[in-house]
């Protein structure tokens, strides 16, 4: 999160200034912010591309909804729940979420208690194959893992059946426990992205 600036010195002066309508407090909020829901977005879809324009579309619905938080919770938190949620409008409106009801539950494998090649791994590493899941178990990843949602509260926004959250959670989980295995094993031979490394 950045720092506030100008006649703003702290998130709380922000926000009431945004309430009120204030466009440098507007711009404040969007400067503080900016990256960390442009990052939320991404999470969601993997396009850069639509990721800012869900971002800017986020900042516009914000603006627009910012009176309906109450000042219960974390303002952050709030903020990124909507955030959230205009991807996850984007998702149905593209029909990206279509087919998740034929989901077999699948089993998975726990790594085991020994370093774990995900250690080894950057941060931008673990996002690219976050993003190389398939659009709703990326989702659902997401949702469980990343911004704390519930199954139920997943099921319900998605409009699927809890049991089909489960196991898109688990093929995810899945999915991305084989590609950090199998990046652990390229490193493990000296060959990452199909590079030597040095």
């Amino acid at each position: 999160m950045g720092r506030a600036s100008g006649k703003y010195g702290d998130i709380g002066s922000i926000v009431c200034g945004c309430m009120a309508g204030d466009r440098m407090a507007q711009k404040a909020l969007y400067d503080m912010y900016a990256r960390s829901m442009a990052a939320v977005c991404m999470r969601y879809v993997a396009d850069r591309d639509t990721a800012l324009d869900l971002m800017h579309d986020g900042f516009i619905l914000l603006f627009d909804k910012i009176g309906q938080y109450k000042g219960e919770g974390a303002f952050e938190g709030w903020m990124r729940r909507l955030f959230t949620n205009v991807a996850l409008e984007y998702l149905r409106k593209n029909d990206v979420l279509r087919g998740s009801d034929d989901v077999e539950v699948l089993s998975y494998t726990v790594l085991s208690e020994e370093e774990t090649p995900i250690e080894r791994m950057s941060a931008a590493e673990i996002v690219d194959c976050i993003n190389s899941l398939p659009p709703t178990p990326r989702t659902v990843f997401n949702m469980f893992a990343v911004d704390g949602y519930s199954h139920a509260e997943i099921a319900k926004a998605l409009g699927i059946p809890e049991v089909t959250v489960r196991s898109h959670y688990l093929r995810a989980r899945r999915a991305l426990q084989k590609m950090i295995e199998e990046l652990g094993s390229e490193r493990d031979r000296g060959e990452v992205y199909g590079r030597k490394t040095v």
